[in-house]
């Protein structure tokens, strides 16, 4: 995180959570999602604006977090540190989109490294990776590679229901479905 966002934290401890403005994609895109575009329903039917601006993209990827707290209402919530304000993110898929690398690593739509722990396939034949830092679909341009990675054995799938994945992987695909509902 940011050392601006945590003063920030520290000097405004009380700034109220915002849910439903800003979604990524499952090709690890990030959305911002206005009160008009949220009307219009879930982030799966109304993606919003596409962010293009590399510097903003970046201050969000640095400080995109989850709330791993078990105790906490928001466990498996995943957000991005706006100066004192959680900003709650809506995912398509997952937390993490990950690019396969020539040599099998992985590297999050975030540009963070991580370790394969298990491999995971679904009904509809998308494949994912438990990491160590997360769990989190494979990108779309990078399924040749994986299914090298997965033909020579260095992965292997164990088969999955896409509406299972949350709950065993932990997080929440809509944080502001579960707070309306809270």
């Amino acid at each position: 995180m940011d050392d601006i966002v945590k003063q920030a934290m520290a000097k405004w401890p009380n700034v109220p959570h915002c849910y439903g403005w800003l979604g990524l994609d499952a090709r690890g895109s990030w959305y911002m999602r206005d009160d008009k575009v949220q009307a219009q329903g879930t982030f799966a039917n109304a993606k919003g604006s596409l962010l293009k601006h590399d510097k903003l993209i970046a201050f969000i990827n640095r400080n995109y977090l989850t709330d791993d707290n078990k105790q906490s209402p928001a466990a498996g919530h995943w957000y991005f540190q706006n100066g004192p304000q959680r900003v709650y993110v809506e995912l398509e898929a997952t937390p993490f989109i990950w690019r396969v690398q020539a040599d099998f690593s992985v590297v999050s739509h975030n540009d963070a490294a991580a370790r394969i722990q298990r491999c995971v396939i679904d009904e509809h034949g998308r494949l994912y990776l438990d990491t160590d830092i997360g769990f989190g679909l494979v990108h779309t341009a990078d399924m040749l590679l994986a299914a090298d990675a997965v033909e020579q054995g260095l992965w292997v799938p164990k088969e999955m229901l896409t509406h299972d994945l949350p709950s065993r992987f932990g997080y929440v695909r809509s944080p502001k479905s579960v707070q309306k509902s809270a």
